[in-house]
């Protein structure tokens, strides 16, 4: 058995990307990223979760002032990407936060299969359960109870990615 793959390569190289050039991805590389996380396994195949994919410069920046203000900072929470995309999930289903994690996991991986930078930035739950973000979900007819589960930035990385820290021992424990 191959025990080492191009999947497990990926797993084991991607990093989070913490400063980003401008240069907006290409439409089918932003796609296949969403893609990617429409296909995350869910519980029970409920496909819980939305994308939100948020190219326009203007709500990208008013959604990471949004951002900037629960997170008490000036600066742009997003480093700088050019591409949003907002995972949310329908809380009417046991598995909303786990469904919304994996695909958020599934989004970053492609990305980095792309040659793309990602990184997980919260507080998109606070977002949205905000009147500016209710307001933006109304304006997209997004209807339901939908809980924001995170942003992948997602843009080209402005420099080298940073280097892997090893792993902590003691985190497996085997029975049998």
């Amino acid at each position: 058995m191959n025990t080492k793959n191009d999947t497990l390569t990926l797993m084991e190289t991607r990093r989070s990307i913490r400063c980003f050039k401008p240069d907006m991805p290409p439409q089918e590389a932003i796609d296949a990223v969403i893609g990617a996380g429409l296909w995350a396994a869910s519980g029970r195949n409920g496909q819980a979760p939305i994308i939100i994919a948020v190219t326009d410069k203007a709500v990208r920046d008013q959604i990471s002032r949004w951002n900037a203000k629960i997170m008490g900072v000036d600066s742009d929470p997003f480093y700088g990407a050019p591409v949003i995309l907002i995972v949310l999930a329908d809380k009417g289903r046991p598995t909303y936060v786990y469904d919304g994690s994996l695909t958020m996991g599934n989004m970053m991986l492609a990305a980095h299969s792309l040659g793309l930078g990602s990184c997980w930035i919260h507080r998109a739950k606070e977002e949205f359960e905000a009147e500016e973000g209710k307001a933006l979900l109304k304006s997209l007819g997004i209807e339901g109870d939908y809980e924001g589960i995170g942003h992948c930035a997602l843009g080209y990385a402005d420099g080298d990615a940073p280097a892997s820290l090893p792993r902590r021992e003691g985190r497996v424990y085997r029975i049998g």
